[in-house]
């Protein structure tokens, strides 16, 4: 998604797919990764995305950059450890460390001095040795902040080593979450929120931190499933009944909902070819229901909806990580997808009947694959496209195209300098509701965690 030929991570496809540009507003994913897990970010804060991984300390081999995705008992007792430690030789500086998902957890560094453009300690491959932080300018701060993250990594080692739980997994045959792996270091990047650029109330159902993280940076209502944990035991079908409930929140008009799908992708960095068929399945019946759901809603409000389903990066089995191929994309308006479930207009080799809300924005596709929706009429594009391509289809579904020209006009003027920063709110909302550079440093390709899908109700949007 976020050009042809790059093998790109969850953190920059989703940028982009919500439409900013990567390349203005990354600043590496330790900041998401860590407001996600439920850190605050402050200026000068410094932050990663982490590994709980296993050590050989003979060698200085990381031998399983992820100890155990089986980590959740666990991972919180060991956090809880780590958080507060003091780090060698920087008094002055704080170090607090939040779990996240399955292997994952979130690592904040604060204090003067601080920068962010350091590598990190990941060798992003197993059996190859723990990496050295490096400054990647030459700055004071970055020279400082290298040294205290080797010493950090060192400190955080020597504490999980000695702890009981890994004594225990030793035991067990089980190999030792006894590393830390820092990754990804970043600061909170100041950029307009999701509302100030699409002119669009949004919701995200997305318990993954680096993504959950994202959300909360954009300033998108995140809204918390039970039983949505972001790994292979998630409850897809609470996702979609609790999005459904947000977009007829009678104390906040929602404009669009994105929902998050992770182990689709965990699938395919453990190349588990069942568990990746067995979530293409889960996710079927999401959408499945989700659609159901909107489609009671609008007969029951006369609101109209579109549904879009696609992916952030594809990570194929065989590979084990993440590649360079194109992601599907598809989006309809949800009665158009709902005739053709009830009808069965769907022939086998045969063509689609065109939709009532609008022939000329249906073409022939009947599955979504990489190889079939190569024949779509969208064509390929970039993710920074993504949202252009929704609010149009949103505003051509229905007919109702004055909302969108407000918007772009007064964003068009907000990019010019005119009210610059003042954001889509108060008489600006009142107007649409009447119509109604960062380079992939360490050589790492941010490692992604998604399939993902949005609704948009299309009324005055």
């Amino acid at each position: 998604p976020v050009q042809a030929g790059l093998a790109c991570g969850s953190d920059t496809a989703h940028l982009s797919m919500f439409g900013y540009d990567p390349r203005l507003y990354y600043r590496g994913r330790g900041a998401f990764e860590t407001m996600g897990a439920g850190l605050d970010m402050l200026p000068g804060d410094i932050a990663f995305k982490c590994n709980f991984a296993y050590l050989n300390i003979d060698s200085n081999e990381v031998e399983l950059r992820r100890a155990d995705r089986n980590f959740e008992d666990v991972g919180p007792i060991l956090c809880d450890m780590l958080d507060g430690q003091a780090i060698p030789s920087f008094p002055d500086h704080s170090v607090s460390v939040k779990y996240a998902t399955e292997h994952r957890c979130g690592v904040r560094v604060r204090g003067p001095g601080l920068s962010d453009n350091v590598t990190g300690t990941d060798p992003l491959k197993d059996h190859l040795p723990l990496r050295k932080s490096m400054p990647l300018d030459s700055s004071a701060e970055a020279a400082q902040t290298a040294r205290l993250v080797n010493l950090l990594s060192q400190h955080l080692t020597g504490k999980l080593q000695e702890h009981d739980i890994n004594r225990i997994r030793m035991e067990q045959g089980k190999p030792p979450a006894n590393c830390v792996l820092l990754r990804g270091c970043g600061a909170r990047v100041k950029m307009p929120t999701f509302l100030e650029n699409h002119g669009l109330v949004s919701f995200m159902i997305a318990p993954t931190c680096l993504i959950r993280g994202l959300g909360m940076s954009l300033e998108m209502d995140v809204i918390d499933v039970p039983g949505a944990t972001g790994d292979y035991h998630s409850d897809l079908s609470a996702k979609a009944k609790y999005a459904i409930s947000a977009m007829t929140n009678a104390t906040r008009d929602y404009d669009l909902g994105f929902v998050h799908v992770k182990a689709v992708d965990d699938a395919g960095h453990d190349k588990n070819l069942d568990r990746k068929v067995e979530f293409l399945q889960k996710a079927d019946s999401m959408i499945l229901e989700l659609v159901r759901g909107l489609a009671a809603v609008e007969e029951a409000s006369g609101d109209r909806f579109i549904v879009c389903v696609t992916g952030d990066h594809s990570t194929p089995v065989a590979y084990g990580d993440h590649s360079a191929d194109p992601v599907p994309f598809s989006i309809a308006a949800v009665r158009d997808v709902v005739r053709h479930l009830d009808q069965g207009t769907r022939a086998e080799g045969g063509e689609r009947e065109p939709c009532d809300s609008a022939t000329h924005l249906s073409d022939s596709v009947t599955r979504f694959d990489e190889v079939s929706v190569a024949r779509g009429a969208l064509g390929r594009f970039q993710g920074m496209q993504v949202m252009g391509i929704i609010k149009r289809y949103a505003a051509l579904c229905c007919g109702h195209t004055s909302a969108l020209r407000a918007h772009e006009t007064m964003r068009g003027e907000r990019e010019a300098g005119q009210g610059k920063g003042a954001g889509v709110r108060g008489d600006a909302r009142e107007s649409l509701d009447a119509g109604s550079k960062r380079r992939r440093r360490e050589g790492e390709s941010v490692h992604s965690e998604v399939q993902s899908f949005a609704s948009l109700p299309a009324n005055g949007t």
